[in-house]
């Protein structure tokens, strides 16, 4: 009996490079990306720097393409404090006035003067519930909530907005923070590993479920 041959044709919403490992399509464009794709999206976070840094630069990206923030994060660092919420909040004029002027970032005032306020509200959430980390993490989807059982590149494609993410945006916006809209926190929830949307077939995406399981939720205090 002839050996039956495997099927050669791509899936949708995979590309795979010289290593052969398939990736999710978004993060072709250069090494950056892909190294992004690989080894942060979709892994769970609760660094309180970390997560900060998320929040706000998925802010900065409304409008824009993600990899004209990943390509400018060094300069944002370097512009925001590395995201101490601390050191954030205490900013005043004089350094809008400098980050405005600063061409290595989103020269965005409104988004700008956005950062300094959500690093007071993240004070406040850490008063609240102990860290920002045990705050987002309150709003991990169950099982099954939100999402396919199977994310084809299909699926992945129509989710911009999820129940959970529309929540967290609308506890966000009652306590005072700005440029969180439920789009925005459903890319945050993506970045931070609250959800995994890398897509079957996706070498990474059993490698972000393991880091699921073996991740401890931090807990509210």
């Amino acid at each position: 009996m002839a050996e039956k041959k495997q099927s050669s044709e791509p899936v949708a919403g995979l590309f795979t490079d010289d290593s052969g490992h398939p990736r999710c399509f978004w993060c072709e464009a250069s090494p950056l990306y892909k190294h992004y794709h690989d080894h942060e999206w979709g892994f769970p976070v609760d660094d309180e720097r970390r997560l900060f840094e998320k929040l706000c630069l998925e802010g900065f990206q409304a409008g824009l393409s993600w990899i004209t923030i990943l390509n400018k994060r060094e300069a944002f660092r370097a512009g925001f404090a590395h995201f101490e919420a601390e050191e954030l909040s205490r900013f005043g004029e004089k350094d809008i006035a400098r980050l405005l002027a600063d061409a290595g970032i989103v020269r965005h005032r409104g988004k700008i003067e956005s950062t300094i306020n959500n690093a007071k509200r993240v004070l406040e959430l850490r008063r609240e519930f102990g860290s920002l980390g045990a705050y987002v993490w309150g709003y991990e989807p169950h099982a099954g909530q939100d999402r396919p059982k199977k994310l084809t590149y299909e699926a992945a494609r129509a989710i911009t907005a999820t129940a959970a993410s529309q929540a967290l945006s609308k506890d966000l916006k009652k306590r005072g923070w700005s440029f969180v809209g439920p789009t925005t926190m459903y890319a945050f929830m993506q970045a931070m590993g609250l959800v995994n949307d890398h897509i079957e077939g996706c070498h990474v995406r059993q490698a972000a479920t393991d880091a699921r399981s073996r991740f401890k939720v931090p807990q509210r205090s």
